[in-house]
């Protein structure tokens, strides 16, 4: 209710609920006082095939009770909790509060096997198998929504089980990036590399850096034309891991390659965001999923 602009809503179901409430006290109130002549062998005279006959039997009282003890608890149910409009409840609940404390339990429940981690460092970790089976299921919950079951990512989301890193992957360097989160930008940069023939040109050299196929000719006339990348990419165009700066020349292509994928980047750039997790991990969660990301590129490293 708090997102409405106006009292008006929440007035309107308020009073919808409480005259919903009143009104069916009301229709039982009256329903009990209702007197049905009956004939002398106590029946209301209302018979169906031929044989069914509707007798004038009260209702009985424990069901009538029972009536009155759910308008009763809606009652108290509304007066304790929030449910008429705007009204928050005497007992001050909320749905984030009740959130925040079942956190806040499980927290102290697992302290006791977090801080046995708490000393050990991120090779460590990664070498430990209950740290990185906790650490696989904090991934599981929070990571692979984006970066899939497997942490190979998909277009737009990065392998995190190579050994391609936008921003590092030293230990402190992943450790930052779930903390702090990270937001990479690419700026539309065609205005600074000319015509559109220009911008085909520069999207073939940025194909023939990392050997993808490519038209040698559009690329020697597109090298030029780089200058205006080399700031973020580098002159080599080997990226940069301060402003996460892609590599360009390991044929890693995070949001699609070919001249099309390139040439749309170029033109309109982009924006990616990886959320900061501080907010939603403890120091310790942390610590223990910068360990199992760290060792799935350690993995990949020793497959090679």
């Amino acid at each position: 209710m708090s997102d409405f602009t106006s009292n008006f809503w929440s007035i309107y179901v308020a009073a919808i609920t409480i005259v919903g409430i009143v009104g069916c006290g009301l229709l039982l109130w009256l329903t009990s006082r209702k007197k049905v002549e009956s004939t002398a062998d106590n029946t209301t005279g209302h018979v169906w095939d031929e044989d069914l006959t509707e007798m004038n039997n009260p209702m009985p009282r424990w069901w009538m009770w029972l009536f009155v003890i759910t308008l009763l608890f809606g009652a108290g149910y509304l007066a304790a909790y929030p449910g008429l409009g705007a009204y928050k409840g005497s007992l001050g609940w909320t749905q984030l509060g009740e959130y925040q404390a079942e956190v806040d339990k499980a927290t102290a429940e697992l302290q006791p096997l977090y801080a046995r981690f708490s000393s050990m460092k991120t090779e460590e970790l990664a070498a430990d198998p209950a740290a990185i089976a906790i650490g696989e299921r904090l991934f599981m919950n929070n990571c692979a929504q984006c970066h899939g079951s497997d942490a190979r990512g998909s277009k737009g989301f990065p392998n995190l089980a190579d050994g391609d890193w936008l921003h590092g992957g030293a230990p402190e360097q992943i450790h930052k990036t779930l903390v702090e989160g990270r937001v990479g930008v690419m700026p539309p940069m065609a205005a600074a590399v000319g015509s559109p023939e220009d911008v085909r040109n520069l999207a073939h050299y940025v194909l023939s850096l990392s050997g993808s196929p490519h038209d040698s000719l559009k690329a020697s006339l597109g090298k030029s034309k780089f200058t205006a990348c080399a700031a973020c990419h580098g002159m080599d165009g080997k990226g940069n891991f301060a402003l996460g700066a892609p590599n360009l020349t390991d044929d890693i292509w995070l949001h699609g390659w070919g001249e099309a994928a390139i040439t749309a980047m170029i033109n309109v750039g982009k924006t990616n965001e990886m959320p900061a997790q501080a907010g939603k991990l403890t120091d310790a969660q942390i610590n223990v999923l910068t360990a199992y990301v760290w060792g799935l590129s350690r993995k990949s490293d020793a497959t090679r």
